[in-house]
């Protein structure tokens, strides 16, 4: 608990000294509040409308979470797919990298064609930009196994199976735990970013993304700064929970886990 407190003291300081400077900057310059709101303002609006806040707040969550989910299942079973051999990986990995190229801004005008606007499209465009970090890092931990320990499992003849689920498996898992904390970030992102082309069109409906853009087009400078803080405080809340189950599954043997306890 004293190490938890000690490592949050610093950044809660770092907070505690840019919120001192931004209501120093917005009273000694005297900035208008439709440019720069003072914090206390931007806390007020939120308390103000803690109602729609939070129902933003879920609808962006319900979304980040089921595409990032979506994510990690079509990414494993990719990942297992391409580690199968060097003929599979040649024949499927340019196009796992054309899929991350392709900006979401020019096919998310399809998927609001094809599937319409709503919850599900903006899952699917969470899905979509949280799927190639998990694919890319899990193939490379199942295909960068030690050869020695492969010609070891062969040598107790050990079946394909076996070899794939003691050996290339666990040594993925740091990884996998990789592609996920990447991703992790990447969810709320994909959700704002589906939220501008696919989401709900009534008021009081949409998420943080369709909020922020309704809040910009209204000057409602105060409550923006507010949607945006939620914003990062839901990918902060998403990337601390990857990296608490990273902990739970690698804390007991993984190398880079128990190093970080010794320090």
């Amino acid at each position: 608990m004293k190490r938890f407190l000690g490592d949050a003291a610093w950044p809660m300081t770092v907070l505690v000294l840019v919120l001192l400077l931004w209501h120093g900057a917005t009273v000694a310059f005297k900035i208008p509040a439709y440019v720069l709101p003072d914090p206390l303002r931007v806390i007020e609006a939120g308390m103000d409308r803690h109602e729609s806040l939070a129902k933003a707040v879920r609808i962006s969550a319900v979304a980040a979470v089921g595409g990032f989910l979506l994510s990690v299942v079509a990414g494993v079973a990719t990942a297992l797919l391409l580690a199968q051999s060097p003929l599979i990986r040649r024949c499927f990995v340019p196009y796992t990298i054309l899929l991350q190229t392709v900006p979401i801004v020019a096919i998310a005008p399809l998927i609001l064609m094809w599937f319409g606007s709503g919850l599900r499209s903006v899952i699917l465009v969470v899905m979509i930009i949280c799927l190639f970090p998990i694919i890319a890092n899990t193939t490379q931990g199942l295909t960068s196994v030690d050869r020695n320990l492969l010609d070891l499992f062969r040598m107790s003849n050990a079946s394909r199976m076996q070899i794939l689920l003691k050996l290339r498996l666990p040594h993925a898992l740091p990884s996998f735990f990789t592609g996920l904390r990447i991703s992790s970030g990447l969810s709320v992102i994909g959700a704002f970013s589906g939220e501008w082309f696919a989401s709900s069109n009534t008021v009081g409906e949409g998420g943080l993304g369709y909020s922020i853009i309704y809040a910009s087009s209204q000057l409602q400078t105060d409550y923006l700064f507010a949607l945006v803080l939620a914003c990062a405080a839901l990918g902060t809340c998403f990337f601390l929970t990857v990296v608490g189950c990273e902990w739970f599954f690698l804390h007991h043997w993984h190398e880079s886990a128990l190093k970080s306890e010794e320090e």
